[in-house]
């Protein structure tokens, strides 16, 4: 273990932190009674205190219960960012079950592999994505779909206006089999049983996707959920007086942990947005008196490049940061020239409930991990011997720490490769490869598995083939990042059609966007008489990237 880091540890903040033995659940009661009239969100115009916040849980908690919820069970969170996906994610914990938070992009052949993979039998979803989901019910995947709508708790006399494609939703119209209205959920009156989970229960089973197709659900327990949580809470650090643009999405683990359950643990404001819109954010920011804005760098461009930038009031932000991809030099002192500004990087997966890594606030460094949070123990090794590797040596980014997940979901051949021990400890293997200085910052130089960041974004080759395989006129397809100057990187497949078959590049991207979440949906799709391959019949996609990359530099250089 490296102590390289500690030299650059922030002033006052200790090298350990005690985590609390207790629910997630129990830190919004605690805060509810100690901040029973803090407005815990502002949400297009409509304030919610933190009284008001826990009674819904409790309410939503009461339901679930009756709907035969009960210990350990699991249950789909299906939602854009709104008050009732934080009602729901803390209903969830609260009735003693786990949280599966879903892309709201997700569609049905997604939706099904979480549902039986978890053995889920309630969903909650927003009422746009209710269609996507209840023919679950009819399959039998499912036995409930409570639908809500974020309008119901947004003031339609606000200037703050959700988007025009949410903003004439409502329940009232949602009907059928097994489908409940959120207002008569929360209206039943149903009181929960005594609260039961503790440290070691089951809290949230984020999905991440891999190397061999379907998505691995990342089983994490209260303990490790905290640990990040608490993590995050004393390093940014997160106090009463902080207010928050909660933009993040919430089903990613970095919105959830940092954007959710850090304010809400020290009884912060969230400004709360359901999707992002620069110029209305900058007007919140301004409104609220924001003082955090945590991003990814796409946002932080896309309010950058504003043409009405200099006029937005961003005077009250004292912190920005994010993570996801990294945020390049020249947008960074962009940023620093016009608000004064650091942003803050950060580093972490699904399998670690966000970070372990964060630079240090008062020695920020760009395009950088940060150094290791926490009690976190994180190392280098050699990609071929194994052997630990010192300063300024690449190989694979390996970490121990309280915030590692527990394995993956019933799978136990791929919790078996995703550790290693050393000195007698389990250590994750990321698969990312990076290396650290020799003041003990980690910096990223490339990665071990197949994988396309779009907009940070994380899309799996291998899972986005398994669904194309589903296209009846798809014989072979192999899937590979391709430059964009928006995204960074976005999708492009080549593609084998069946014998006989004449599918068009058009036609092939509408049946994606139809199968699954759209920033996983290829925008390019190149059709080939065959694949290349290995002797062995292994599809060799890196041939295809490296083609590609080269025919770019080939068009750049006008050879």
């Amino acid at each position: 273990m490296t102590d390289l880091h500690f030299k650059h540890w922030p002033p006052g903040l200790p090298h350990h932190i005690d985590v609390p033995a207790q629910s997630v659940a129990q830190n919004l009661v605690d805060t509810a009674a100690r901040l029973p009239g803090k407005v815990a969100i502002h949400y297009y115009g409509t304030q919610i205190t933190y009284a008001q916040l826990n009674d819904a849980v409790e309410r939503l908690a009461g339901w679930l219960q009756s709907r035969g919820t009960a210990r350990g069970d699991r249950v789909l969170l299906y939602m854009q960012n709104s008050p009732q996906w934080i009602i729901g994610y803390y209903a969830i914990l609260r009735a003693d079950a786990a949280v599966i938070p879903v892309n709201p992009m997700n569609r049905q052949a997604e939706l099904e592999h979480l549902a039986r993979d978890t053995g889920a039998r309630i969903a909650l979803a927003g009422s746009e994505l209710v269609d996507h989901i209840q023919p679950l019910i009819a399959s039998g995947d499912i036995d409930d779909v409570l639908g809500a709508a974020y309008a119901d708790m947004t003031d339609p006399a606000s200037p703050f206006r959700l988007p025009d494609a949410l903003a004439g939703e409502s329940d009232a119209g949602l009907s059928g089999p097994g489908v409940t209205r959120w207002r008569d959920a929360l209206a039943a009156g149903h009181s929960p049983a005594p609260h039961l989970a503790g440290a070691e229960d089951l809290a949230v089973i984020p999905y991440s996707s891999g190397t061999t197709g379907n998505p691995k659900g990342c089983v994490h327990r209260h303990r490790s959920v905290q640990a990040t949580v608490h993590a995050y809470a004393h390093w940014s650090p997160f106090t009463e007086d902080v207010t928050l643009l909660g933009v993040l999405p919430y089903f990613h683990v970095t919105g959830m942990q940092n954007s959710m359950n850090a304010p809400i643990l020290a009884g912060s404001t969230i400004v709360l947005m359901t999707r992002w819109d620069r110029d209305l954010a900058a007007r919140l920011i301004a409104h609220h008196k924001v003082t955090m804005f945590r991003s990814i760098t796409t946002m932080v461009i896309d309010i950058l490049n504003a043409p009405d930038f200099d006029s937005y009031d961003l005077s009250s932000l004292t912190s920005m940061g994010g993570g996801g991809a990294a945020m390049p030099e020249a947008i960074a002192a962009k940023l620093k020239d016009r608000t004064g500004l650091n942003f803050v990087e950060g580093y972490g997966l699904s399998e670690t409930i966000a970070a372990t890594h964060i630079n240090p606030p008062q020695a920020a460094r760009m395009q950088c991990l940060g150094i290791p949070l926490f009690d976190v123990d994180a190392r280098v090794l050699d990609l071929e011997s194994g052997e630990e590797l010192g300063p300024d040596q690449s190989g694979e980014i390996v970490m121990n720490g309280p915030q590692v997940f527990e394995g993956y979901w019933r799978n136990p051949e791929a919790t078996k490769a995703a550790f290693i021990e050393l000195d007698g400890k389990p250590f994750f293997r990321t698969g990312d490869i990076g290396c650290y200085d020799k003041d003990g910052y980690f910096y990223m130089t490339d990665r071990v598995k197949r994988m396309i960041n779009a907009s940070g974004f994380k899309v799996w080759p291998a899972e986005v083939e398994a669904l194309m395989h589903h296209h009846p006129q798809i014989k072979e397809a192999c899937v590979i990042g391709a430059p964009d100057a928006r995204r960074g990187e976005t999708v492009k497949a080549y593609v084998v059609a069946a014998a006989g078959t004449t599918p068009t590049e058009a036609e092939v991207i509408a049946w994606c966007h139809e199968t699954m979440a759209a920033y996983k949906c290829p925008r390019q799709v190149v059709f080939v008489d065959a694949l290349p391959k290995t002797g062995s019949g292994k599809v060799q996609w890196r041939e295809l990237a490296e083609a590609k990359a080269a025919a770019q530099n080939d068009t750049k250089t006008g050879t």
